[in-house]
Formats: C-alpha cells, structure tokens, sequence
C-alpha cells in the first residue's frame, strides 16, 4: 500500500466509511494522473477502467481526496472545479491563457515573500493563499500576431491603371 492509499484509508475509516473497490480505482487513476483534471475528465478516466463507477462516486470520492489532503480543488475562471494533487507536492501558482486554456504552473519566491510582506503589514495570518494569473500564452500571442500579418494589406501596392479605371468606373 503507498503512502497516499494509507492516507486515504485513514481519512475515510475516520469518517466512518470503508474501503471499496470503487473508491480505490478512482484513486488509483486520479494518483496515475498528472496535471488539472476536472471532475467530468476523471469520470471519463475512471470508467475506462471500471465502467461500473457512477459519477456521483468519483465526485464524493474527489472530495474526501480533497479533505484528506491529497488533492486540491482550483478554479481557473472556466466554471469547473479543477483537481491536482497536494499531498508532498510543492505548493506553485497557476498563470492560465485566457485564449486557448493552457495552465503554467510556476513557483516564485520572491511573490511568496511579498504577500508574506504584506500579511505582516495588515497584521494578517496567512494560513493560505491561491493565486492566478490571467492573460495570454505566447502561442497564443505569436498566432495571433501571424494572423494579422496574413490579413494586413501590403503597404506600397497600387492597383494597376486599368484596374483604377474600372474601379472608378462602377462608382459612378
């Protein structure tokens, strides 16, 4: 048994649950998988495995992984609860593309000690803080910048004479 099964089992045996088959695979596959995932995305995962699992489960069950520490709820401004693991994970902030969706995580000691900074200040005790970074990916950026070019008219061109004739021909 890993350390975050001993963990989960814990928790839930302190809550007065048991342990099912059910509750391990949507542990298993919610520990196998690395990143953000919503609780409709760890549905679709869990019942590739178990088709049996109803999606109540996976949701009850991603709060209990929650309150028991291994996972952590964070939302990215697109309605849904995101989950990604806490348990002896590095706490990190999230910078999201306001575009196209991509998360960066990132850890920045020097924001870290100015919001310790100005907790002190207010004399405010931080017992957490989660912060994101909303704007736009470079990808993101760079598409957008070939777009324009691709859709900008080409300075110095000059329709040809006849063309102008014609032109202003039909405007008349």
């Amino acid at each position: 048994m890993t350390e975050e099964q001993e963990v989960f089992l814990k928790h839930i045996q302190k809550q007065g649950l048991k342990r099912t088959a059910q509750r391990d695979v949507i542990l298993d596959v919610f520990l196998r998988t690395e990143g953000h995932v919503s609780g409709e995305d760890l549905y679709r995962l869990v019942r590739r495995q178990d088709p049996n699992v109803g999606q109540t489960t996976v949701y009850r069950t991603l709060r209990l992984l929650t309150d028991a520490g291994l996972a952590r709820e964070v939302r990215f401004g697109d309605g849904r609860a995101h989950y990604e693991h806490q348990y002896k994970h590095q706490h990190h902030d999230h910078m999201i593309c306001s575009e196209c969706g991509k998360i960066i995580e990132f850890y920045s000691p020097e924001l870290e000690a100015i919001q310790d900074a100005m907790a002190a200040k207010h004399r405010f005790e931080l017992t957490s803080h989660l912060l994101r970074m909303i704007g736009v990916c470079a990808n993101c950026r760079r598409q957008e910048r070939e777009r324009k070019l691709e859709t900008a008219p080409v300075r110095g061109h000059r329709k040809q004479p006849a063309a102008r004739a014609a032109a202003r021909g039909s405007h008349r």
